[in-house]
């Protein structure tokens, strides 16, 4: 089986957890595998994607093979897979940008990121020489710039994107077209967690909805110790994370809420956490004769293993794209794995519109600019 050949930008904890997956699964792989969404997409198993560029900032990962790179410090997930085969692919370092929050600085070097003194790569000529058809976004929460760099590169490289950070690229009109000229095909924006706090408070808002409740307010607060909530520490860049994160529960219900009847967004940064991220999710609601109903829960999850159980089925989605020759942005798989899709579906008709996406139903080739 021909293999999907991935680039990934950014080799923090998420990209560790999917790296480690793709072995996990070459062990571990039946019909039904536990911890998968989608076992097989247009006959590629989660064990059948390659990796073959890498890039990051941090001196700690930088020409380092990339087997080894994953479980760099600060890099603080869970390890489920110990031994990953040296395939040969080095972590080239990338330009930094804004990549980068400035009070970083100010935490230990096992907390946060540390600059290597390394001029950047060309990443165009990196991606046309691996042979990359699919490039992978885990750049943190407010690198605008740098997602935006890594977007213009795989349209000039022809790779297929997707966008796991809550930057608009696949969701904005003006991007979108340029992906579509392009004939490049992308998955975005914001990932999606298999069972994390924003598709859990989804469910449960829609759930209110549906049983004729009325939500009054609710909000959803989260801790975590790893390097992403270390980022969001800076307040600044967390301006299109909480417009993501709102906007995806506000699309399920019947009535938006106002904005001073909803709260979502990262809470704080508790470094003994590691890779643990919790959620508190209230909803306060009315139900018969206007009766209080009101609902509290606590998720605690390993935020990067979460992530990675979707990502590896966006990846598989965008080759599929790719292979068939599609570009733009790939509503049905957005709206399924992303928590701001250019188009919002309740999540069962997403993960319908999905699982026809993938059959191969209802595919418009675009003939037009592709390689």
């Amino acid at each position: 089986m021909k293999k999907v050949k991935l680039a990934v930008v950014g080799i923090g904890n998420c990209a560790s957890s999917l790296i480690q997956g793709i072995e996990y699964y070459r062990h571990h792989h039946n019909e039904h595998s536990d911890g998968i969404m989608q076992p097989q997409i247009n006959g590629w198993r989660p064990q059948d994607i390659k990796i073959v560029a890498a890039f990051d900032i941090d001196k700690r990962k930088v020409g380092l093979p990339i087997a080894k790179a994953i479980f760099a410090k600060p890099n603080c997930t869970t390890v489920f897979q110990k031994l990953i085969p040296v395939n040969g692919v080095e972590v080239k370092m990338g330009p930094l940008l804004d990549g980068m929050a400035s009070h970083m600085k100010e935490y230990p070097e096992s907390q946060a990121f540390r600059v290597a003194n390394v001029k950047p790569v060309n990443v165009v000529e990196e991606l046309k020489n691996s042979g990359a058809e699919v490039m992978v976004c885990y750049l943190p929460v407010g690198s605008q710039k740098a997602v935006e760099f890594y977007a213009n590169a795989c349209l000039q490289a022809k790779v297929a994107m997707v966008n796991c950070m809550p930057v608009f690229i696949a969701s904005d009109k003006k991007w979108a077209n340029k992906f579509k000229e392009a004939g490049v095909p992308i998955i975005g924006d914001d990932i999606k967690s298999q069972v994390g706090a924003t598709i859990v408070h989804r469910v449960l808002s829609r759930l209110f909805n549906d049983r004729g409740c009325k939500i009054l307010r609710t909000y959803q607060l989260n801790t975590g110790g790893n390097t992403d909530f270390l980022n969001m520490l800076e307040k600044s860049r967390l301006k299109s994370k909480k417009i993501s994160k709102t906007g995806s529960v506000q699309s399920q219900l019947d009535v938006p809420l106002d904005t001073d009847d909803i709260h979502i967004g990262p809470s704080d940064y508790v470094s003994w956490q590691k890779d643990n991220k919790v959620a508190f999710i209230r909803i306060e609601g009315e139900g018969f004769g206007g009766a209080p109903i009101n609902l509290e829960m606590r998720l605690s999850v390993q935020d990067s293993p979460n992530s990675a159980g979707v990502v590896i089925d966006a990846i598989r989605c965008a080759a599929f794209a790719k292979e068939r020759r599609l570009s733009g942005p790939l509503n049905s798989a957005s709206s399924y794995y992303m928590k701001t899709p250019p188009v919002q579906h309740r999540d069962h008709i997403a993960r319908e519109l999905t699982n026809e996406f993938i059959m191969g139903k209802n595919i418009k080739v675009n003939k037009n600019k592709i390689n």
